[in-house]
């Protein structure tokens, strides 16, 4: 019984500090205004991102080949950051295509290294699209939300190890209830990311219009999502949200929030250009 309690004893302190270093954690976001519990600063995740970023191209074939199409990725990515609020955060954004042509796909690492696959580029048909694309990446980035998971796993292993302790026994019971306490801590992570894909899309349509383009291109790119979604492979952009239904719905009612007497007609779509830079490269 004494070995039990004193168990017990250690665990409930490993949770209180684990809870204690996660909750004393907040700081305020200073393009979105939000407090915010992270533990890595700002530089921490570039150099994360940066450490991480070879690896994740690595796994969706490396950079795509064309010089051309590189840089017309990188100059919509750098029109969207410099033209908005984006550029508030001081994060060095950097933007790349993947030569992965089956996969749809766009993510972002913490720090400011953003991707966007052949496959999902090759479904666009403007500039807009493409900077909605990015634009919603960005989101990501400054919504800091990977530092958000960062910070709320790092609790979680502190009570996944505090239950293993304060459970532990000869016949394993610790590992069971271990075990049970990181799967509630993915479900949390899962719910928690789902509203991360709607702080960014709100986040990518502001950069965008700020930045010149017409909004209408985020809302164009989730129809887009939402028909290659019937198709055989499901989009991974659409993995941790799967209903691009819902969100053309709120994008179009942020459209007609903010432009209650129609989208201004110097905010383009940029199709020509487009075309001119991505066909037949």
């Amino acid at each position: 019984m004494n070995k039990f309690l004193f168990r017990a004893a250690i665990g409930l302190l490993m949770a209180f500090f684990g809870a204690i270093t996660y909750f004393s954690s907040s700081v305020e976001n200073p393009v979105t205004g939000e407090k915010q519990r992270v533990q890595l600063s700002p530089r921490q995740e570039v150099v994360l991102g940066l450490q991480a970023r070879d690896k994740m191209a690595a796994q969706y074939g490396g950079l795509y080949p064309s010089p051309k199409i590189q840089q017309y990725v990188k100059r919509v990515g750098e029109k969207v950051i410099e033209g908005s609020q984006a550029k508030k955060a001081g994060y060095p954004f950097q933007f790349y295509l993947l030569r992965d042509a089956k996969t749809v796909n766009a993510f972002a690492l913490p720090g400011g290294q953003v991707f966007i696959t052949a496959g999902l580029l090759r479904r666009l048909n403007s500039e807009a699209q493409l900077a909605a694309v990015l634009g919603h990446e960005a989101g990501h980035v400054i919504g800091r939300h990977a530092a958000e998971h960062l910070a709320k796993q790092q609790l979680g292993r502190a009570l996944v190890t505090a239950v293993g302790v304060a459970a532990s026994d000869e016949r394993g019971g610790g590992q069971q209830a271990a075990l049970v306490a990181q799967a509630v801590n993915q479900v949390v992570s899962l719910r928690y990311g789902r509203s991360d894909e709607l702080e960014s899309d709100r986040l990518g349509f502001r950069f965008m219009t700020e930045a010149g383009y017409d909004p209408r291109g985020i809302v164009e790119l989730m129809q887009i999502l939402g028909a290659a979604r019937k198709g055989e492979a499901p989009p991974e952009f659409l993995s941790s949200h799967p209903n691009p239904e819902n969100r053309v719905e709120k994008l179009q009612a942020l459209i007609a929030q903010n432009f209650p007497n129609g989208v201004p007609a110097n905010l383009v779509s940029g199709r020509e250009e487009f075309a001119k830079n991505v066909s037949g490269g």
